[in-house]
């Protein structure tokens, strides 16, 4: 799971944990300032991959790319098939053009 670090949150966390889906979700300024104040009770550092958070921005613009399609952005289609069919024509017309 990549997540920004509005989903940073102790509770957030601690979900993931025990569902057992690994997450990488920044830490912010002040949640890390708080826990280093704390010390040794402030907990371990979270475990944070820069390299595999930046994968996230990738799939960001490509949803964004996909919903400069009009069919797809308000999703008109009533069945889910054709919305597939929408989707897919979409991926491939920007495929084609880059």
């Amino acid at each position: 799971l990549l997540a920004d670090k509005a989903y940073t949150s102790r509770k957030n966390r601690r979900y993931l944990r025990r569902r057992g889906i690994q997450h990488i979700i920044p830490e912010r300024l002040d949640q890390q300032r708080h826990r280093q104040n704390r010390g040794s009770r402030g907990g371990r550092p979270t475990g944070f991959d820069s390299e595999h958070y930046k994968k996230r921005n990738t799939v960001e613009r490509a949803i964004n790319r996909l919903k400069g399609f009009r069919a797809v952005a308000t999703r008109y289609e009533k069945r889910a098939y054709i919305y597939l069919g929408t989707v897919t024509l979409a991926a491939l017309t920007i495929w084609l053009r880059t």
